[in-house]
């Protein structure tokens, strides 16, 4: 009996001693993609990325319009052509629009290989700026407020706005 009781003394103090000690813990909180958008890095990559999507775009429509107007000029012309002449130019219609359908694969594949090339060093360079305030400031966590239901610690957000510069 006295050792339950011990045992139990000793699991009470060791869960005062953790919420104690957790207690002590920093929180902050911070919108790290309002962070990011501010950025004028962001900005700079946002626009060059927008720019490729617009050529990629045209490339795209042309091929659309000029597969549009083979598709036209054989159907005007198929009474003049033999059947087998005409499944040639069926097959010849499939594969135009494989092609356009895999460039249109390939661009949004380029873009996001683009978009995740040009934005890593933005987001590296904002986790250094949040990892240092939070340090100065004597913060033990700092979570992304998008991820919280409540949020009452500090918003470090103007704090490593102010760090970087913006």
């Amino acid at each position: 009996m006295k050792q339950l009781k011990n045992l139990l003394l000793a699991t009470a103090f060791c869960i005062a001693t953790v919420s104690f000690t957790q207690a002590q813990s920093k929180i902050a909180h911070i919108n790290t993609q309002e962070l990011i958008a501010a950025m004028p890095e962001a900005k700079a990559a946002q626009t060059e990325i927008e720019t490729l999507g617009k050529t990629y775009q045209t490339d795209i429509q042309a091929s659309i319009t000029e597969y549009q107007n083979t598709v036209k000029q054989y159907e005007a012309e198929a009474g003049t052509k033999t059947d087998e002449e005409n499944q040639k130019r069926g097959l010849e219609l499939q594969e135009k629009q494989q092609r356009i359908q895999q460039f249109r694969a390939d661009a949004q594949q380029d873009i996001a290989k683009k978009e995740a090339e040009l934005f890593k060093p933005i987001q590296e360079k904002a986790m250094k700026a949040i990892q240092e305030v939070a340090k100065a400031q004597g913060y033990d966590y700092v979570v992304d407020r998008a991820s919280l239901i409540v949020a009452n610690g500090k918003d470090i957000l103007a704090d490593v706005k102010k760090k970087l510069g913006i």
